[in-house]
């Protein structure tokens, strides 16, 4: 994916240290946008289809999501002190993953965003982010 100039402003920006777990309000930020992220896939009639991938009990999603997203914005490595190593492509590898489910993902994660206290630079740098990850679960056309 080719960057604009302001993208890599905003990389340049918020890739230092754990700068993007600061501004997202350490754990409990990261949390919050977990919980959000899932309470608008139960939600969303657009992400009905993703939810029914899911167990019947989000709980350890959420949980899962949100220590993921410590690691991601380089805090503290809380999923792999529970889980162990992250393997995002075999935890999902199960799943069919393909363009509609990202899709829907990435929807969902964009208004989880949106919901935050955050300038909108950083949410705009932290959804450019999460499409890395987005793409590399999917596999399926």
């Amino acid at each position: 994916m080719e960057l604009s100039e302001k993208q890599k402003e905003l990389f340049a920006t918020y890739r230092v240290g754990d700068t993007q777990y600061r501004l997202a309000g350490e754990e409990a930020g990261c949390f919050k946008l977990a919980n959000d992220f899932y309470d608008l896939m139960e939600q969303l009639d657009e992400t009905q289809h993703i939810l029914s991938l899911h167990p019947g009990d989000l709980e350890e999603s959420r949980d899962k999501l949100a220590r993921f997203l410590c690691f991601y914005m380089n805090g503290p490595h809380l999923y792999q002190e529970k889980y162990g190593n992250i393997q995002l492509g075999a935890a999902h590898a199960h799943i069919p993953i393909g363009a509609a489910e990202r899709d829907a993902w990435l929807l969902c994660m964009a208004r989880a965003l949106q919901m935050q206290p955050w300038e909108d630079d950083f949410k705009e740098f932290l959804f450019i982010r999460f499409q890395t990850p987005a793409h590399r679960i999917q596999n399926r056309p």
